[in-house]
């Protein structure tokens, strides 16, 4: 077809913003905020850097600065000043995340407040739930850890939370979740899953992030192996059929092709670009290695043009500010 299709002549950089395919927007992206309930100021995170955990006090301050930026959604983690081996604080009403909930959304009420819904911060176990002997020595329980799930979801829910998104990888959790919320009166409450999560190395720097470490084996067990993509895609039609309104890959990048795949089902999908994706770049770029402007924007173009319609990322309120920029 040589000369008559020539593809570079689409490339002239008049044309280019004209033709580009995919575009990232602010409003595709998510920031991840980590509540502190035991600080009064901002702490900062040795292994994520430009990130902090922040105090309850002074997390609407910073919500605050994201909106100005253009962020229009958060996730919240929190991080109790106490834990116990069965999770108490993750569904207390003046628990960490609630409080902060309550102050963001008295504070900015069209901000999209999602919560984490999970036990690993609040355990002093470590482990997503609740843990007893199984023939395999101690781990996860399945099915006693769905009651506390949906525990802690009713909590977030009546706080004022917009989108609850279960992390633990539990069977069932989905539909345990629902019919709490349901029960509860928070039909209008969204349900965003990690329907498709990895047991990834990529998490390091979140958990010293979150406080989240375990204090014994793995998460091998309830988190899928990096090596197995149908069971990936399997969860997330199964969390579909259960009823989440938003399904989820986590980790984002380096799973490019669950994440194609998983938009097949037709529901909005998240991708979380984790705390090892985002200190690899950041790293690289402290040396002189990388931009970080140009491969983090370059990344999460990837992750939409993979499918996302949603992307959590640490880059978030950067990213806006280079999206600005640009235009």
């Amino acid at each position: 077809m040589f000369p008559e299709r020539r593809m570079r002549r689409m490339r002239r950089r008049i044309v280019q913003p004209l033709l580009r395919e995919t575009e990232l927007r602010k409003t595709d992206l998510i920031m991840p905020v980590f509540v502190d309930e035991s600080i009064s100021e901002p702490f900062p995170i040795a292994s994520m850097p430009g990130q902090s955990r922040y105090p309850v006090d002074g997390v609407a301050d910073y919500c605050e600065r994201l909106w100005n930026a253009g962020i229009r959604a958060v996730i919240l983690f929190g991080i109790p000043a106490a834990k116990d081996s069965v999770a108490t604080e993750a569904y207390a009403a003046e628990g960490v995340v609630q409080r902060a909930v309550r102050s963001i959304k008295e504070r900015l009420a069209e901000m999209v407040v999602v919560t984490d819904v999970c036990a690993c911060e609040y355990t002093d176990h470590g482990h997503c739930g609740i843990v007893g002997e199984t023939s395999e020595g101690p781990d996860l329980l399945n099915d006693p850890s769905l009651d506390l799930m949906a525990q802690i979801a009713v909590s977030h829910a009546e706080s004022g939370a917009d989108i609850v998104a279960p992390s633990c990888m539990l069977d069932g959790m989905v539909r345990a979740i629902r019919q709490a919320l349901d029960a509860a009166g928070y039909q209008d409450v969204l349900i965003m899953s990690y329907s498709s999560k990895f047991a990834s190395a990529l998490y390091g720097p979140f958990r010293d992030a979150a406080d989240s470490g375990f204090s014994f084996g793995d998460r091998t067990t309830y988190q899928i192996n990096p090596g197995n993509a149908r069971e990936a895609v399997m969860e997330s039609e199964l969390d579909a059929a259960e009823g989440a309104d938003i399904l989820m890959v986590k980790p984002a990048g380096v799973y490019l092709d669950i994440l194609a795949a998983v938009t097949e089902f037709g529901l909005p999908v998240a991708a979380y670009q984790v705390s090892g994706e985002y200190a690899m770049i950041k790293a690289a770029a402290e040396r002189g290695w990388l931009n970080e402007r140009a491969v983090a924007l370059e990344t999460l173009t990837a992750i939409k043009r993979a499918g996302a319609d949603l992307i959590i990322t640490y880059f978030a309120e950067d990213a806006a500010r280079w999206l600005d920029e640009e235009h």
